[in-house]
């Protein structure tokens, strides 16, 4: 299997000369399922933040899942964020300082903005209920904020604002700066962080985090997406990286592909981290729309910030008469479907990469209704083999993309899959699909093998277990007797 061989965005930044890609788990689904299904959560004196209203919510739904491994299976993940990945402080370092939480990926000492907001958002519905969960959320907006100003091009970040990054990226040719631990320009590293902030504003009406420190991140990240229009020329980003994988790195001096500047935002990398074909992203665009929308909401109601708002608001209608204009290809059934890139002289590709923003994740994040025909055609063809990054094997279906290679299937894309739909018999086979493809371990993983869910990739990837725990809320809130079913 050539997936062995190839080296991954984040094992490249460590130095590792392959993927860890397990191959001595149990072969056969029934071996989880036969063995004591044992917690896997840390012991509760050794998690890293312990959430009552959380423990309470786990307890809650679990009682109302029939099938023994699932219930394990949500037990684990659900927290494991928590659990595991959240250092929570004072940015001071002494008592009754204002709130910091460093949220890591995993198995990697970074923050990624991306990952570290999806990964708290499967929680902000309990915040209003938890004085402890509120000053976490309060940390992480702080942080996320702080990191912003650092770098509003950088995709993750040291704990350590002053440190050199220690994940292989010193090299880079770009204008690395201290805290940054990579320096990848992704549409939605910006977006997660609006997101969460409307999330939290949302469900709890506190604005405690909503601090001038935090609106001056946010006008630095809307004016970041103006400045990634490119109306006025190159722009200042540029990024290569000396690597053979011509995923990690862009062409023309680091500027990437050439585009007519048509009032989209150019992402020179995907939210897998690897580099764009042609630099307007749709799912991140159409991302962004929203994401602006959620900011002016928290900007206006929490702030007072009329101006802040507006302005968020018209460039949401600038990108989203452009994404009407230019974000959509032909399905070669003669319908329309959105495309994944563009370039703005007409030229597109059409593909789906597991990472949400990805085109199937897109209600996941509010961009676009689940039931918009629009949005409907074009998960189909996702879910499809006119999809080159969906697989179909012995073990399960679903989509990967290029950041670990062919035949790897993220169950990520098989969670989304469920999240959209409507259908019993489609939600029953993901759940028998999640249940069989863990690899004894009762987590998820980035990814597994299509016929061997034994050869997987990272054991420990939070993101992916949060959003596990989110399918099985959803399914809780609109689905409840399928989970009272045996799988």
């Amino acid at each position: 299997m050539e997936t062995g061989m190839r080296l991954r965005r984040r094992d490249v930044m460590r130095g590792a000369a392959a993927l860890a890609v397990t191959a001595s788990l149990p072969r056969a689904a029934s071996a989880a399922a036969a063995a004591p299904l044992v917690s896997k959560r840390p012991p509760r004196g050794q998690r890293r933040f312990v959430s009552p209203a959380v423990e309470a919510e786990i307890a809650r739904v679990k009682a109302k899942i029939a099938d023994p491994e699932l219930a394990w299976l949500f037990e684990n993940c659900y927290p494991n964020t928590l659990d595991t990945t959240v250092k929570v402080g004072t940015v001071d370092g002494k008592r009754g300082g204002k709130p910091d939480a460093f949220v890591i990926t995993g198995d990697i000492e970074a923050l990624w903005l991306r990952d570290s907001s999806a990964q708290m958002q499967t929680y902000v519905h309990l915040a209003s209920k938890d004085a402890g969960l509120r000053r976490v959320f309060t940390g992480l907006i702080a942080r996320q904020a702080r990191c912003i100003l650092i770098d509003p091009y950088a995709n993750a970040f040291m704990d350590d604002p002053t440190a050199r990054s220690n994940l292989g990226a010193r090299t880079d040719q770009t204008d690395m700066k201290p805290g940054v631990a990579e320096r990848k320009w992704e549409i939605d590293s910006l977006c997660y962080p609006m997101r969460l902030a409307h999330g939290y504003w949302t469900a709890t009406r506190d604005k405690t985090p909503f601090d001038d420190l935090w609106a001056k991140a946010m006008r630095r990240a809307v004016a970041t997406f103006r400045e990634q229009q490119r109306k006025d020329g190159k722009g200042p980003y540029h990024f290569q990286r000396l690597n053979v994988s011509p995923t990690e790195t862009l062409m023309f001096e680091g500027y990437g592909a050439p585009t007519r500047k048509v009032g989209l935002i150019h992402s020179m990398f995907r939210p897998s981290d690897d580099a764009c074909l042609y630099p307007f992203l749709i799912p991140s665009n159409l991302f962004a729309v929203s994401a602006l929308r959620m900011l002016a909401t928290v900007q206006r109601e929490a702030r007072g910030d009329m101006a802040g708002a507006t302005d968020s608001e018209a460039l949401a209608s600038e990108v989203e008469a452009a994404l009407r204009a230019h974000g959509r290809m032909p399905d070669g059934q003669g319908g329309e479907v959105w495309a994944y890139e563009v370039d703005g002289f007409g030229n597109a590709i059409f593909m789906d990469d597991a990472n949400v923003p990805s085109l199937s994740g897109l209600p996941l994040l509010g961009a676009v209704d689940h039931s918009d025909p629009l949005f409907r055609r074009t998960a189909a063809l996702a879910w499809s083999d006119r999809n080159p990054y969906f697989f179909t094997g012995t073990a399960a279906r679903g989509i990967g993309g290029p950041h670990i290679g062919l035949d790897m299937i993220w169950p990520m894309s098989i969670i989304t899959h469920a999240m959209n739909s409507d259908d019993d018999a489609v939600i029953r086979q993901c759940l028998a699909w999640l249940k069989t493809t863990h690899g004894g371990t009762g987590f998820m993983h980035e990814s597994f093998h299509k016929d061997d869910p034994a050869k997987f990739t990272r054991t420990w990837f939070a993101w992916a277990n949060g959003l596990f725990g989110e399918l099985i809320l959803d399914l809780e809130r609109r689905k409840p007797a399928l989970l009272a079913a045996r799988y």
